[in-house]
């Protein structure tokens, strides 16, 4: 749900803890990020001054988080003493930090198992924003949910074209001179 109605990169899910999340208030704040750096897993500051943001915890994320927190109960108590306390939304069933290329190969079992076209766990990050363009969300707002520091990187890298919006925008043209 994170990586594809935020469009959060992976690290940025993966080093969400629960004290960004604010059920009372409804919103999620995203300010760290779990990354590899060579042998050692790392918990560190978002990619960019802009990747530090605030998002509306929106109902669909907010059922899937208060699910996420009940299974975490259960496999915190199914640990015992073997559960290490991270405070991390994603954690393995000890409670440790998820590797980011666990998540990867997960992801991956659940394209194939369900024979969706293969896609990276990244491109979640591309459709969200792909997604945004299409529903006429303004640049700029969508530079802001996605955490980009420059509009550019938003407009060039992470939205796609497709043919229905251009077919759209040229009946769009046409009907100036109908």
């Amino acid at each position: 749900m994170l990586l594809l109605l935020y469009g959060l990169r992976r690290g940025e899910a993966l080093g969400l803890r629960w004290i960004d999340v604010d059920f009372e208030d409804g919103h999620v704040d995203i300010r760290r990020q779990l990354v590899r750096v060579g042998t050692e897993l790392l918990h560190g500051p978002v990619k960019t001054k802009a990747g530090k943001r605030s998002l509306p915890l929106l109902g669909i994320v907010r059922e899937a988080l208060e699910i996420q927190r009940d299974g975490q109960k259960i496999l915190r108590e199914e640990a015992g003493e073997n559960w290490v306390d991270t405070g991390l939304v994603f954690t393995t069933r000890s409670g440790r930090p998820i590797e980011p290329r666990n998540l990867a190969r997960s992801f991956a079992r659940i394209v194939e198992q369900n024979e969706l076209r293969p896609i990276r766990v990244h491109d979640l990050r591309h459709t969200a924003a792909s997604l945004l363009k299409k529903l006429g969300v303004a640049p700029r707002d969508a530079m802001e949910i996605l955490g980009h520091s420059r509009i550019s990187v938003t407009m060039e890298i992470y939205t796609h074209g497709d043919g229905e919006s251009r077919e759209d925008a040229l009946r769009k043209v046409t009907g100036l001179f109908e």
